[in-house]
């Protein structure tokens, strides 16, 4: 800083000779008192700048971003919709790449990488799909100064730049299946508002894209892959979803059918698609002249899945568990599983302190557990404590002069705030069991509140009303597109939903639109089987099949 800027110096009590120093006046008890709240106040101020700083029920948008840019999994760029991962949210990403990965592996899935751009003549091969991409395809057109003769796209997705390349590697029956994956990123220049990990336009995901002989062999593969989806969420990130098939209007642009896994933020009362596996029938095979002589010579075209999981994950992990304090994060995910905080006292020797909680951390390193001492001087516990509570950590362990004269170390939950001493001689067994009772807790209870928010609608007359308390819906559906239009357009028309508190929710509009066809409706509720004799919810055709109806 310059001169001006400089601090002025103070003149101290010590600095005044004993003579002329004045007696500190005596302040009345009542001023004591006000002092000492104001204080307070100046406290729980500092504390909101290092936590969520406001409720997640008050202000839901308002929380997402402050949670997700303290805790230091975001930051902002100079580029509308693009964001910084920072190592706290990627080796989130990480980790669930390394689960995926190995288990598309055991499928005989091989990892390749093909190039970012694509060509408009290719990209426009396929005019159903890519009339669904059209509003988001990013265009290069210069070079330097230099206009390009042809403008040449950024992938928004890969059916159209991988294709071409399986025309040339796949002619015979012996040359099938091809499954191939790859880690990269896509752009897609959304124009509605953008939020961190759920709609952004550059993300990160796999897409897989597969080639097989027989459509049986496709359909197989095509929840092979859902299936794996569910266990990314369930078992990683501790999120229930709801398997289904989207409808005919809500399918893969250009796909034969899409299947989906559900996700459900109970907040805001909203859905959110987390992931899906494609049938692409023979469309692209047969755009593309992907042929092969089969077993009887003949010449047939390959039957085709694409299938995709992106960063998204992260984002809806976050609004599903986090609190009013920050991140919640479930233990296989969690950069860090467990903090070791010793506890300094002024009349106990810290580096007694230092070894014990460092010996600790070895250990639980020592045992495969993600642990990290946290013995910063310039931070006092409680700094700490709300620190890694925004951060998520699972559990925190303090190591005081007490806990060594007992030689007991204290644990705390962050998902419930539970607190007991723990024999240091049983430190692994009680990390490992309670980091396994924390994941499987955090699924129960997200599981709970899901289940908790689904209605059962028959009738119109009180799908508006469920879905103002923030549910979704099960409704008997009679699978019809016209009639699926007109739900989303009378939905919005009727929506009681206020605008300020659209906003709080990420919501874009009242409107509400299906979700999917649950592959097994018996695990959401038990509802009576389809028949005849059934109406549809909103048009009074015959119903189909029991759907998921919602506001996303």
């Amino acid at each position: 800083m310059s001169e001006s800027q400089q601090p002025t110096t103070t003149t101290t009590q010590q600095q005044v000779p004993k003579e002329k120093r004045e007696k500190a006046p005596k302040v009345p008890k009542e001023k004591k008192e006000k002092e000492v709240k104001d204080q307070a106040k100046t406290k729980e101020a500092r504390d909101k700048l290092n936590t969520a700083g406001v409720g997640k029920e008050e202000d839901f948008s308002e929380w997402y971003t402050n949670v997700i840019t303290r805790s230091e999994m975001i930051d902002y760029y100079d580029i509308s919709g693009c964001y910084i991962l920072r190592p706290w949210s990627y080796s989130i990403w990480e980790q669930i790449q390394s689960f995926f990965d190995g288990e598309i592996k055991k499928l005989g899935v091989q990892n390749a990488y093909f190039p970012l751009l694509v060509s408009e003549k290719a990209l426009n091969t396929e005019e159903d799909h890519i009339e669904g991409f059209a509003p988001e395809v990013a265009w290069v057109t210069k070079s330097g100064k230099s206009n390009l003769s042809e403008p040449i796209a950024i992938r928004p997705t890969s059916e159209t730049i991988m294709y071409p390349a399986y025309k040339n590697w796949i002619r015979s029956h012996r040359d099938l299946p091809l499954k191939l994956n790859q880690w990269v990123n896509v752009v897609r220049w959304e124009f509605k508002r953008p939020v961190p990990f759920l709609r952004s336009r550059e993300f990160l995901w796999q897409e897989g894209h597969t080639a097989f002989a027989t459509k049986e062999e496709a359909d197989k593969e095509v929840l092979q892959i859902l299936r794996l989806y569910k266990r990314v969420y369930e078992e990683l990130l501790a999120v229930p979803v709801v398997e289904g098939l989207k409808s005919e209007k809500e399918k893969f642009a250009g796909g034969l059918y899409t299947s989906t896994i559900e996700g459900f933020i109970p907040t805001n009362g909203r859905a959110i698609q987390a992931a899906t596996s494609h049938c692409l029938g023979q469309n692209f095979s047969k755009m593309f002249g992907i042929e092969f002589e089969d077993e009887n010579n003949a010449k047939a075209l390959a039957w085709q899945n694409s299938w995709g999981l992106t960063t998204r994950t992260i984002g809806v992990m976050i609004m599903v568990h986090g609190d009013d304090k920050g991140l919640v994060l479930p233990p296989r995910i969690a950069p860090i599983q467990v903090v070791v905080v010793p506890l300094y006292f002024k009349d106990f020797d810290s580096a007694i302190l230092d070894k014990k909680a460092d010996e600790v951390v070895q250990r639980l390193k020592e045992a495969g557990i993600r642990a990290h001492l946290d013995n910063r001087t310039n931070y006092n516990p409680r700094q700490k404590y709300i620190h890694w509570e925004l951060k998520g950590v699972p559990i925190r362990v303090e190591v005081g002069p007490k806990d060594l004269e007992k030689d007991v170390v204290m644990f705390c939950r962050r998902d419930n705030g539970v607190k007991e001493s723990v024999a240091n001689a049983d430190l692994i067994t009680t990390a490992k069991s309670t980091l396994d009772n924390i994941q499987v807790s955090m699924l129960e209870r997200a599981t709970k509140q899901r289940n908790e928010s689904i209605s059962i609608v028959t009738q119109w007359s009180d799908f508006i009303p469920s879905l103002d308390k923030r549910h979704i819906c099960l409704v008997p559906w009679c699978d019809v597109p016209d009639c699926e239009e007109a739900i989303k357009k009378r939905s919005n028309e009727e929506s009681l939903k206020q605008k300020e508190e659209a906003e709080k929710g990420f919501c874009l509009t009242g409107a509400a639109k299906s979700l999917c066809i649950p592959l097994k409706v018996e695990e959401l509720r038990d509802v009576p089987a389809i028949t005849n004799e059934t109406r549809c919810f909103a048009c009074e055709r015959s119903a189909k099949k029991w759907t998921l109806y919602g506001r996303i």
